[in-house]
């Protein structure tokens, strides 16, 4: 029996039903864990299908398929213990489960106890939770094998397996391993990013590691798997209660591969020196079979990583999702209205801030294998203008300022860019309504149909330039503007993607200064972006008299975000969420607050409709407002309208 074992996590950037390229995937990192001698190989939940298949998991050929590639995958794993996620059928229901391939052969599966269905999660939807203590023997392909909750003992070392959200609950499976006497314990997961999530991850990990007395392996996809979702990747490994390996998060790579030389006697006496844990005597059901534990000569491996900023974060996850969704839409860039204004000046810099990060990890000839189907120009510093055309649409509302900050922060990305008016198209649309209503129209009695009409004008042309590029058009809303429906649908809303969606009006500001200010090491500040930042946010359809900015039409972006986190985030009524401005917010007297407050409430009402229209927008922040994947709210209410006569 081994003293020391080499273990390994391997993050994926997989895509649903993907059979051969997931299968690629899977066996490219465990020919990384064998270069890196790894005994024991984690990989993520549901890593052979890919975890966002949705109502595809009901396909019992799903299920076939799966299994076909984890024979074909355990052919390669000779010598090695390895843990792969994909969907099984046990008595026609469906479960989320793991396979343990030991030596080459698959010896067994464990099933997912604890499903997530809270958020963007949906489990529950497709899969059964397995009931703790069971293990039965079902026929998968040509094998007779044991699926539940059993322990692997191999060459006398214990192996237990959590599978993501079995180690986020109170109840999890590992408590019973304690008392077992387990030595390592793998945790295949899909895991999404949202702000400081990876702190949370290292907290469980620790404390299993810590708890049980074990050396504790988490893996995690990586990447945009499946349109909405950021997966961090940063596999981690703990050992005697501290993380002693951590891998990279937000990695370009299609595979990456964390590992280290684990002490399993040092676990053992930590189990040893815990008076208070109970033993089982019986203990779990184990599986025993023979394995040839190899020497370990080198203590080796990664350490673990300072963390990252919110800022650093955002940027990484933002620049991440957009290369994903590009090559895995096969799309041939993007292409976006650019206003002058933060929402879009953001929307195009990652954009930039994509293909820097992408040239510093993958090196030019990887990224051009990323990208097929792009026709790259030679020089790398042309790539911008294929990978990007933005165009700034005026009307004789529109002002210099935000004409020439649009021109400045194009220049510095470097993209393709033009400049078009619009006011022809706008002055057509009115003089067929007035000949149709047989008076002019007026701002005193038509003010947002004006406003509207303006940014609807803007959409089909931008959306030409998108079909003869074969782009993706970029929508530049907001979550603070989709909270209140301060956006015009078919207008600003229009686009494939809404990659801000999730993301507050007051935060995105604070990002546009980060990246006017500081930046990235592989991408620089966008100095150019303060022509953006010394702006007060305005949408430039009233007259310029009018002095038109969003907080005036609004509230202050902070107050409406606190309104937002209160009301949709802690889902409190119209009187609970006044307390909480009228305490935070101080300054300001109560008739101000209280017509806010009803605003908020009203708007947030009226406005579902157009949060069930929204494009797909990327899931960044645990407070999402997206109805098809986190925040569901009836189009059609009273609107709070008892509760706001109240106030």
């Amino acid at each position: 029996m081994a003293d020391t074992i080499r273990v390994g996590a391997g993050c994926l950037n997989q895509l649903p039903l993907d059979w051969s390229g997931n299968r690629r995937r899977i066996l490219a990192s465990i020919a990384q864990a064998r270069e890196a001698h790894v005994s024991v190989l984690c990989l993520p939940e549901l890593a052979i299908t890919g975890y966002g298949c949705e109502d595809q998991f009901l396909s019992h050929e799903v299920a076939e398929r799966s299994w076909e590639s984890l024979v074909e995958i355990a052919e390669h794993t000779k010598d090695m213990v390895v843990a792969v996620g994909l969907p099984v059928w046990v008595k026609n229901a469906i479960y989320n489960s793991v396979a343990v391939i030991v030596d080459g052969e698959i010896k067994g599966l464990i099933a997912k106890k604890n499903l997530a269905g809270d958020g963007l999660h949906y489990e529950p939807r497709w899969f059964h939770a397995w009931p703790e203590g069971v293990i039965v023997t079902d026929k998968f392909g040509e094998l007779h094998l044991p699926i539940g909750d059993p322990i692997f003992k191999l060459g006398g070392i214990r192996i237990g397996l959590e599978v993501c959200e079995d180690a986020w609950v109170a109840d999890r499976p590992g408590r019973l391993f304690a008392g077992s006497g387990v030595d390592i314990i793998l945790n295949p997961s899909a895991s999404h990013f949202a702000f400081a999530k990876q702190e949370v991850r290292e907290q469980f990990v620790v404390e299993g590691s810590r708890a049980f007395g074990a050396a504790y392996v988490y893996a995690n996809l990586l990447g945009n798997e499946a349109g909405r979702a950021i997966y961090d990747g940063g596999g981690l490994i703990a050992s005697a209660g501290k993380v002693v390996a951590e891998g990279r998060r937000f990695s370009f790579q299609e595979t990456t591969l964390v590992h280290k030389s684990v002490d399993i006697e040092r676990n053992r006496l930590l189990q040893a020196r815990t008076v208070s844990r109970k033993i089982d005597v019986q203990g779990l059901s184990e599986i025993e079979l023979p394995f040839e534990w190899p020497e370990v000569t080198r203590q080796d491996g990664q350490d673990p990583l300072p963390p990252m900023s919110k800022d650093e974060e955002f940027t990484r996850a933002m620049a991440l999702a957009y290369f994903d969704y590009l090559r895995k839409s096969w799309s041939n860039g993007f292409v976006v209205s650019l206003s002058g204004g933060a929402d879009s000046a953001a929307v195009s810099s990652f954009v930039k801030i994509m293909l820097d990060l992408a040239l510093n990890e993958l090196g030019e000839e990887r990224v051009r294998e990323r990208l097929p189907h792009l026709d790259l120009p030679e020089n790398t510093n042309d790539w911008m203008k294929i990978l990007l055309f933005c165009a700034y649409q005026g009307t004789k509302n529109s002002g210099e300022t935000t004409r020439n900050a649009a021109r400045t922060v194009a220049a510095a990305l470097g993209c393709d860019y033009a400049e078009w008016e619009v006011d022809d198209l706008v002055e057509g649309y009115e003089s067929t309504i007035e000949s149709v209503l047989k008076r002019q129209l007026s701002w005193q009695t038509d003010d947002l149909a004006r406003q509207n009409i303006q940014a609807r004008v803007r959409a089909p042309g931008i959306w030409m330039m998108a079909n003869i590029r074969n782009a993706l058009l970029l929508a530049t809303s907001n979550r603070s503007e989709a909270a209140v429906g301060y956006a015009t649908m078919d207008g600003d809303t229009s686009g494939g993607l809404s990659p801000i969606a999730g993301i507050d009006k007051h935060y995105l500001r604070e990002w546009l200064r980060f990246m006017e200010s500081t930046g990235l090491p592989e991408s620089p500040s966008i100095k150019e972006l303060s022509q953006i930042n010394v702006q007060n946010p305005t949408a430039e359809l009233r007259p310029e008299d009018a002095n038109q900015t969003d907080e005036d039409d609004l509230m202050p972006y902070q107050v409406l975000d606190t309104l937002e986190r209160a009301a949709i985030r802690d889902k409190k009524g119209p009187k609970s969420a006044l307390k909480v401005i009228r305490a935070t917010y101080p300054q300001h007297e109560e008739k101000q607050l209280v017509d806010w407050t009803k605003k908020f409430y009203q708007l947030w009402c009226r406005n579902q409709w157009k949060r069930e229209r929204y494009a797909v927008a990327f899931h960044v922040d645990d407070q999402n407002l997206d109805p098809k994947s986190w925040c569901r709210f009836p189009v059609l209410s009273a609107g709070f309208r008892e509760e706001l006569s109240q106030l």
